[in-house]
């Protein structure tokens, strides 16, 4: 199959049969709103039977419709603007339950992550960072909540963790100026993906350093670049960045990290006891009702 599904739409248009044209039409219009409808749906809104747009994706060489819708939805995710997003998180939602239709996609994103991410990655990212001089991570836009969540457990657990700033793009390179083999970047982006994010990975990589990503599909431009990737599954909640299954993928490695850590972190966090205790850094059950 070629990659851009709406070049393979073009070249099929001209010898399809007049239900098929107008199926073809309205998607190349209107791409975002037709890769979420169901078959039904979208032989609805143009005139035409749920199996005629079954025929339409097997003319197409999909093993189906959903395999055709699931080629729409992975090309758009990063073509959306926020604008776009909101229309199609509409359209889907309609009439019902907001509040239920976004869990139960974020438990589907859940779901879909633990089946698809590779365990022999995960490992080699654990290895990868256990082992590492120097940790970098980076995360900009929405990725930055995840990069910051991890930065505060890595700097707990590792000796020298650098949590980038990305607010510019010579700044990132900055930041990394002293990055090489014995170092691992870890870069963290979704749709609509950053280009600093992956700038940044290659620099990584032309320095030798061990590059882990953490993205939502193997067609993520962070994917080539990186030594081992991660794939979360997100997805669009309106125009905000659902990154339930992105922070569930983090939770598991950092305690991954401390199982195999287990005998340093225990003495660390015994420092660290004593530490937040002498100076009151949690408040105790004595205190409260009373405390600043």
């Amino acid at each position: 199959m070629a990659k851009d599904i709406l070049s393979v739409i073009r070249a099929h248009i001209n010898t399809s049969s007049k239900g098929q044209r107008l199926i073809a039409q309205f998607i190349l219009s209107s791409y975002d709103k037709a890769a979420f409808m169901t078959a039904g749906k979208l032989g609805r809104t143009v005139g035409v039977s749920e199996s005629t747009v079954v025929r339409f994706a097997a003319g197409l060489g999909y093993d189906g419709y959903p395999a055709m819708q699931k080629a729409l939805q992975e090309m758009i995710r990063n073509r959306l603007t926020c604008v776009q997003r909101m229309e199609v998180s509409n359209d889907r939602i309609g009439d019902h339950d907001i509040l239920s239709m976004v869990m139960q996609s974020d438990m589907e994103k859940i779901r879909m992550t633990m089946e698809e991410v590779s365990r022999s990655s995960f490992q080699a990212a654990v290895s990868a960072l256990i082992s590492a001089r120097r940790i970098y991570l980076l995360g900009v836009r929405s990725a930055a909540a995840i990069t910051s969540f991890m930065g505060f457990y890595f700097n707990l657990m590792f000796p020298d963790v650098v949590l980038m700033q990305a607010t510019a793009v010579s700044e990132v390179f900055e930041q990394m100026l002293r990055i090489g083999p014995e170092d691992v970047l870890l870069g963290v982006s979704f749709p609509r993906y950053s280009r600093r994010t992956v700038k940044a990975l290659q620099f990584a990589q032309d320095r030798g350093a061990t590059v882990i990503a953490i993205t939502d599909s193997e067609t993520s431009p962070l994917a080539p670049i990186a030594n081992c990737t991660l794939i979360a599954k997100s997805d669009m909640a309106s125009f905000v960045d659902s990154l339930v299954a992105p922070l569930s993928l983090v939770n598991a490695l950092i305690v991954a990290l401390g199982r195999a850590m287990n005998r340093d972190l225990s003495a660390t966090f015994g420092a660290l006891e004593q530490i937040w205790d002498t100076y009151q850094v949690y408040a105790k059950e004595e205190d409260l009702g009373g405390y600043e």
